[in-house]
C-alpha cells in the first residue's frame, strides 16, 4: 500500500493504547500506521518498512476535537476581558470590522500552533475571510471544519452577500484532504429568517455541516422572545431550520422543549464551558439532558478572546467540574465520558464518527503522545490515565502529535512551520487590532 505524499509507514512500540474503542480499551501495545490509517493497534504490529519509535514512557491518546471556536482572533487575547457579552461583542465587533485576510492569517496561524501543541488535531470554526485560515490549515498540518459566518446583508462588514460568500467558499474548498467547508450562520441576534433558510439551503445543496451560535445568553433568548415572540429554538423549528448535519455552540439557556427539539432533530451541541464561565452567561448547559434526548455533545473552547486559551485538557476539566457543582452530584460527567465528550463526541458532531476519534484500525491516524514522566500524569498508572486526562494533564506533556499519519508535532516542536516566525507574525499584526478596540472600561 502506497503511503500519501511521501509519508512513510511509522509503528509506534510498546505505548500505552488509550483506544478510545467500543470497550474504552487502555492496553500497553504498538500502532502501525500506513498511508495515513492505523493497520495495526496492539501487541506485535508488524515493522516491515516503517520507520519505528520506541513509545516506552508515553501514552498514545486520540487527538482531540475542538467542536466550536474563532481560531483567527488568536491576536486578541485579553482585548476585551471581565466583561459581559455585550460588551465583549461591543469590542469585538469593532476590532473585527477593519481585520484583513492577512491578519486572519496570522492570527489562524497562531491558533492553530497553539491547538497542535495541546493535541487537538480537529477543529470547528465561525469566522470570515475562511480561505486565510484554510491556507493555515493546510500549512500547518492540523484538520479544520471552516464555516463562513453567514448574516444578514444590512448587518455585516464583509463585502458581498455573507450567504453567498459562504456558498462560493465551500465551493473553492470542497473535496480537499484536510479543509472542510461549510455555512455558518452567526445566531438569531443577526439573521432574519429568510437568512436562515438561505443558508440551510447551502448546506443541503453542499452536503456540508451547518454551524451557529444558539441560545449563548439570557439578554439573546430574551430579546429573540420580545421580538417573534418565541424562543430560539423554538423559533427555529417553527420556520424549518433544523436538520441533518447542524452543530450549536453554547445552547446555555433552554427549556424542557427546546432540548427535547434538539435531541429529536440530532442537532449537536458544542459545549464551551470556559467560556460560558468567563463570560458569565449564567447556569450550566443541560448536556446531560441534551445527551439523553438524543443530541451528540462535544467541547468547544470558543475563541481566546473569551476564553482565554485553546486547551482542549482544560476544557474537558471544567465541563465536569460545572457540571458536578451545579447538579450536587460528583457521579455526573466522570472522567471516561468527558474524554469521551473530547473525541468520539466531537467526531459524532463532525460526522466523522467513522474515521475519527479512536485509535482503531481503518481509522486515521489522528493522535497524540503524552509523556508518562511529566508530573501532572503521575502516578501513570493505566488505571489512572483516563482520570489524569480529564483532571489533572498539562497541555505541556504533550510530546508528539501525528495528523493522519504525520507528525506534525515532534519533541514538541511544530513540524510544518516555525513558532518564531509564526509568533513574530502574530505580534505585528495584532499591533493594529489593539489600536482599534478605543479606550479600555
Amino acid at each position: 500500500m502506497a503511503a500519501p505524499l511521501g509519508i512513510s509507514p511509522v509503528v509506534i512500540t510498546d505505548a500505552l493504547l488509550v483506544t478510545q474503542d467500543a470497550r474504552r480499551r487502555v492496553v500497553r501495545g504498538d500502532l502501525r500506521i500506513d498511508s495515513g490509517r492505523f493497520t495495526h493497534v496492539g501487541p506485535g504490529a508488524p515493522k516491515e518498512g516503517a520507520e519505528v519509535l520506541d513509545g516506552r514512557g508515553f501514552a498514545a491518546v486520540p487527538g482531540f476535537i475542538n467542536t466550536h471556536g474563532h481560531v483567527a482572533m488568536q491576536l486578541l487575547r485579553g482585548i476585551a476581558d471581565d466583561r459581559d457579552l455585550s460588551g465583549f461583542l461591543e469590542t469585538l465587533f469593532r476590532v473585527d470590522a477593519g481585520r484583513t485576510e492577512a491578519d486572519v492569517e496570522a492570527g489562524a496561524r497562531a491558533g492553530i500552533a497553539e491547538m497542535l501543541l495541546g493535541g487537538t488535531t480537529a477543529f470547528l470554526d465561525l469566522y470570515y475571510h475562511e480561505d486565510a485560515v484554510a491556507r493555515a490549515v493546510e500549512s500547518l498540518g492540523i484538520r479544520g471544519f471552516l464555516g463562513w459566518a453567514v448574516l444578514d446583508a444590512d448587518k455585516t462588514t464583509q463585502h458581498g452577500v455573507p450567504v453567498e460568500n459562504a456558498r462560493a467558499f465551500v465551493g473553492r474548498w470542497r473535496n480537499h484532504p484536510t479543509v472542510t467547508p461549510l455555512v455558518a450562520p452567526q445566531g438569531v441576534y443577526v439573521c432574519n429568517r429568510e437568512t436562515w433558510l438561505a443558508a440551510k439551503a447551502v448546506a443541503a445543496e453542499s452536503n456540508s455541516l451547518c454551524h451557529f451560535h444558539l441560545s449563548e445568553t439570557r439578554r439573546e433568548v430574551h430579546d429573540h422572545v420580545a421580538q417573534t415572540g418565541r424562543r430560539p429554538a423554538e423559533w427555529l423549528e417553527e420556520i424549518g431550520f433544523f436538520g441533518p448535519r447542524m452543530v450549536a455552540a453554547h445552547a446555555v439557556w433552554l427549556t424542557g422543549r427546546e432540548i427535547q427539539i434538539l435531541g429529536q432533530r440530532a442537532v449537536g451541541i458544542a459545549h464551551c464551558a470556559s467560556s460560558n464561565l468567563k463570560l458569565a452567561s449564567g447556569g450550566s448547559a443541560p448536556i446531560v439532558e441534551l445527551r439523553a434526548a438524543g443530541a451528540p455533545v462535544g467541547l468547544g473552547t470558543d475563541s481566546v478572546a473569551s476564553n482565554n486559551a485553546l486547551s482542549m485538557l482544560r476544557e474537558m476539566h471544567l465541563a465536569g467540574l460545572v457540571q458536578k457543582n451545579a447538579r450536587w452530584d460528583a457521579a455526573v460527567l466522570p472522567a471516561q465520558e468527558l474524554l469521551d465528550l473530547a473525541t468520539l463526541g466531537g467526531a459524532s458532531l463532525l460526522g466523522r464518527a467513522a474515521d475519527l476519534g479512536s485509535l482503531e484500525v481503518g481509522k486515521q491516524a489522528d493522535f497524540s503522545l503524552f509523556r508518562l514522566d511529566h508530573p501532572t500524569l503521575l502516578p501513570a498508572r493505566p488505571e489512572a490515565i483516563v482520570s489524569h486526562l480529564a483532571y489533572a494533564a498539562s497541555d505541556e506533556a504533550v510530546d508528539t502529535v501525528f495528523v493522519a499519519g504525520e507528525a506534525v508535532v515532534r519533541g514538541r516542536a511544530l513540524q510544518k512551520g516555525s513558532w518564531a516566525a509564526i509568533r513574530q507574525a502574530a505580534e505585528e499584526h495584532a499591533a493594529a487590532l489593539w489600536a482599534a478596540r478605543g479606550p479600555a472600561t
